[in-house]
């Protein structure tokens, strides 16, 4: 029986990674970036902020803890904190704490990150561009089954 090195079994789990199975790691992953509040994270880091008309494109930026705060509504201290925290461990961002009075802590998109920036942008964008459709057919649907 022939022994595998340690980078043949990485690499022989990369080709098995099938989400569409109950056991596969990136079913986890999926979920973490699936989050509304991931999403909205990671699109507000992967853009320069409103631009008219509502887009928010542009070059990919750090922010500080308070703009992060400030720009997603309704977020609470305590899940922005746990999903910063979760994006830093999964390498999606990174925390940059600059020793100044009062301390400047900003967060910033990775190479990783800024690999999902189009995706999330895209996403978002569907959901405002889509959202009075949607609407209209929960809607319809509702007042069918009514």
């Amino acid at each position: 029986m022939p022994t595998t090195t340690a980078a043949q079994q990485r690499a022989q789990a990369k080709m098995e990674y099938d989400a569409f199975l109950a056991g596969c790691p990136s079913r986890r992953l999926l979920d973490r970036i699936s989050d509304k509040w991931v999403s909205l994270i990671l699109a507000a880091l992967g853009s320069d902020g409103p631009r008219p008309g509502g887009d928010c494109a542009g070059e990919p930026r750090p922010m500080r803890y308070s703009e992060l705060s400030r720009r997603l509504a309704g977020v609470s201290q305590k899940m922005l904190t746990q999903t910063l925290r979760s994006l830093e461990r999964d390498g999606l961002i990174t925390r940059t704490v600059t020793p100044t009075v009062p301390v400047t802590v900003t967060y910033e998109l990775t190479d990783l990150g800024l690999s999902l920036r189009d995706l999330m942008h895209g996403i978002k964008a569907w959901a405002e561009t889509h959202m009075d459709e949607v609407l209209a057919n929960r809607e319809q649907y509702d007042t069918r089954t009514a």
